[in-house]
């Protein structure tokens, strides 16, 4: 099975299980990893932004518009930003390092 890392924004990284098939998103909930995922991965929100490993970047597929338009509301924005929840794990994501950001931007409040 997969494997992805988590940075948290003191450093500490945690390596969890990543099964086939499922988002980033679900992944972190089903570890107890801090990533909110307000809209639960509709689409509609950027609370569960992270920042993609710059040499995992280009692995990933490319994001789509609608994530890009989300992107744009995310805290702390950087080239390598990302939505866990349009992030779905294949075998080619084994060692996937993501940094959780500091603080997110609940516009769904």
């Amino acid at each position: 099975m997969p494997s992805i890392h988590f940075i948290k924004p003191d450093g500490e990284k945690i390596t969890v299980d990543a099964p086939l098939g499922l988002s980033v998103l679900e992944i972190a909930h089903q570890n107890s990893i801090d990533l909110e995922g307000a809209c639960e991965g509709s689409l509609a929100c950027s609370t569960c932004h992270v920042v993609v490993d710059e040499t995992w970047f280009e692995v990933l597929p490319t994001a789509t518009e609608d994530e890009e338009d989300m992107l744009d509301l995310a805290f702390g924005l950087t080239q390598t930003s990302r939505l866990g929840c349009q992030i779905i794990i294949t075998e080619e994501l084994d060692g996937l390092t993501l940094k959780l950001p500091t603080a997110t931007r609940n516009m769904m409040l």
